[in-house]
């Protein structure tokens, strides 16, 4: 994504993927019963000419299970993410889109972005925590949220840890402190309304 394109779109699916380019990305699963989890797997594997990918998770190879959050959780978080990387997207020639019901395959660089911060919000049991979230997430770079990625998945990147640098993420992203302004600036309760970043 550091690459600057201009004129033509560039042909790519889900948010910023074109696999052509490379097998390595990041899928979204979203599931059509409000009580059911979305699971976020980093892959390094595409199969050509499928409309659906078939996601096996004792391939650890190919398919690894990164984070799994209640999808009301997602709700609330989703179309900050998607606001951030379709405004990234368009800036470098990318078309912009949606979330889902099914799969969404997800940029590797982006992918690395999102998994950070479901990753400080994994074990949220209300949506209290979760504008502190956004906005410290929001002030990262997107080459230190790739660093945070880094780091935290060297050791502690599979679904179910909970040490070391996966807490460390947890205190950065909601216990440092943030004003009302920032919060307000959100407008958390109103930007679900927004089809233009989250399609049911």
């Amino acid at each position: 994504m550091s690459k600057s394109r201009k004129k033509n779109v560039v042909a790519s699916i889900g948010f910023g993927y074109v696999p052509s380019e490379t097998q390595h990305h990041f899928m979204v699963v979203i599931p059509k019963e409000k009580n059911d989890n979305v699971k976020v797997y980093e892959r390094f594997i595409w199969q050509e000419d499928r409309d659906e990918q078939d996601i096996d998770e004792s391939s650890p190879l190919h398919n690894q299970l990164k984070v799994v959050v209640p999808k009301w959780l997602w709700q609330r978080v989703a179309p900050y993410v998607a606001q951030e990387f379709n405004f990234r997207l368009e800036k470098e020639g990318f078309k912009k889109s949606k979330w889902k019901v099914g799969q969404n395959p997800v940029h590797r660089l982006f992918g690395k972005e999102l998994v950070v911060l479901l990753w400080a919000l994994e074990d949220c049991s209300d949506d209290s925590q979760v504008p502190v979230a956004i906005v410290n997430w929001q002030g990262l770079r997107p080459e230190e949220r790739w660093w945070l990625y880094g780091v935290t998945n060297a050791a502690t990147g599979r679904v179910n840890d909970r040490r070391g640098w996966r807490m460390a993420l947890k205190y950065a992203l909601l216990e440092n402190p943030v004003s009302k302004k920032q919060i307000m600036q959100l407008d958390f309760e109103n930007i679900l309304d927004q089809k233009i970043v989250y399609d049911e």
